[in-house]
């Protein structure tokens, strides 16, 4: 008979279902919530709720905040002559760490993926599309993922945008074919942009 603790392991079954974590890095996970003082445990709890109450999409650029509109796109500072499309709020976080770029995003909340029964309607692509209307966009930079997905959802993006008359980019390859934006470090990020090319 092998010793089992059924709360315990509904908790890290739980842990598990976050991307990238397997076994080992959820049981440390659910360790370390148990070690946790009875004050400590209502804080994590308050703020994973208070996170998912608040936390909700941009109404013009779909990223993540806790206002109507966030903070980007309500700068006056920003050059909006230029929509950045990338795939999650975390690639906005990444492109934000370097400084370099100036212009607003566009949060697509994943990519271009028949294997996954992923498909254009269940992206941001029509509010893409939306906010291209009144001719103040002059460029659009896909800045989706160098893999497969990425690369189709970048091609489909360009095709309907072209007859916009809209200029679009993609980004150069400094990033490695495979990797994922979140983990890209600034310099490699900021050669990217700067050497970004015609779609």
């Amino acid at each position: 008979m092998s010793y089992s603790i059924p709360v315990l392991d509904e908790l890290i079954d739980e842990f598990r279902k976050m991307p990238s974590v397997g076994q080992k890095s959820a049981e440390r996970m659910a360790f370390y919530v148990l070690g946790l003082t009875d004050d400590e445990a209502r804080e994590l709890q308050n703020a994973i709720g208070s996170a998912h109450e608040k936390i909700h999409r941009c109404k013009v650029c779909c990223n993540l905040t806790e206002t109507e509109v966030c903070s980007i796109c309500q700068s006056a500072e920003r050059d909006r002559s230029t929509i950045c499309v990338v795939e999650s709020p975390r690639d906005v976080l990444a492109f934000e760490r370097t400084h370099e770029y100036h212009g607003l995003y566009h949060v697509l909340h994943g990519a271009i993926s028949p294997m996954n029964s992923v498909g254009p309607d269940d992206l941001t692509v029509k509010e893409l599309l939306a906010r291209l209307q009144d001719d103040t966009v002059e460029e659009v930079i896909m800045a989706t993922n160098p893999t497969v997905e990425g690369e189709a959802t970048a091609m489909y993006i360009s095709r309907l945008l072209k007859p916009l008359g809209v200029k679009v980019t993609r980004l150069a390859y400094g990033i490695p074919v495979g990797a994922d934006l979140e983990y890209a470090d600034e310099v490699t990020l900021t050669r990217a942009l700067a050497g970004r090319s015609l779609l």
